[in-house]
């Protein structure tokens, strides 16, 4: 009888697989079937295409998150978002890379986690084949540099506006030059130094702004983190 199911995201891509007997206190799963386990696993394949698990190996449980109220429910959040951009058989290695990277550092740091979830919705997003415009205006097409004064995110039309043609469009995302760096950067950094960076609390909240329209305007839906 199969007593437990797990949604797995492998690099070949998002899988069902069972555990049989995994929620009995002397199993040698127990921990493996935990939410947010990272581990190895043993897989049997049958005929019909259904995933069982023979063994499995914990890499990682991500502790602290299990004891912090308020990381846990950024981290939540951020399981529910993957949830839903993956698809079974579909390879993801990059974004399982992303959620693993951001779990990490949620749990091990004490970075704003604000920043965090921001930085972790624009990058999946960007994973997700949606790249906004910033290297030129996307209404006059003139060159967008840092040495200007202020920025605006036109959500509209996914991409940065010179400042004339921002203040025109009442629904774009006015963005200073820390936060339009910090955006730069969560676009196109290397995945390893993704979370290296530390901005001041003004930055993080237009940051987070943008962050939550955006991904509610691609994903067709609201993520909302539960505030302790």
């Amino acid at each position: 009888m199969i007593e437990y199911s797990q949604y797995l995201l492998l690099i070949f891509g998002k899988i069902s697989a069972f555990y049989r007997s995994a929620k009995k206190s002397k199993s040698s799963t127990l921990n493996s079937s935990e939410f947010l386990a990272f581990c190895d696993f043993i897989l049997y394949k049958s005929p019909n295409d259904n995933y069982s698990i023979n063994s499995a190996e914990v890499i990682e449980l991500f502790y602290n998150l299990r004891t912090d109220i308020e990381k846990l429910s950024y981290a939540v959040t951020i399981s529910k978002i993957i949830y839903d951009v993956t698809d079974e058989n579909i390879p993801a290695e990059d974004v399982l890379q992303l959620f693993l990277n951001t779990l990490y550092v949620i749990s091990e740091t004490d970075k704003n986690l604000d920043l965090v979830y921001s930085i972790f919705q624009i990058r999946l997003l960007a994973l997700l084949g949606f790249v906004p415009q910033i290297s030129e205006c996307v209404s006059c097409e003139k060159k967008i540099t840092e040495d200007m004064e202020r920025f605006y995110f036109s959500i509209k039309d996914d991409g940065i506006k010179c400042e004339n043609c921002g203040k025109l469009d009442k629904g774009a995302i006015s963005l200073s030059k820390t936060s339009f760096s910090a955006l730069i950067y969560s676009l196109s950094c290397d995945a390893k130094k993704l979370y290296s960076f530390e901005i001041p609390d003004d930055a993080i909240a237009e940051l987070t702004i943008l962050a939550k329209i955006y991904t509610t305007q691609k994903l067709e839906k609201e993520y909302l983190v539960q505030k302790y």
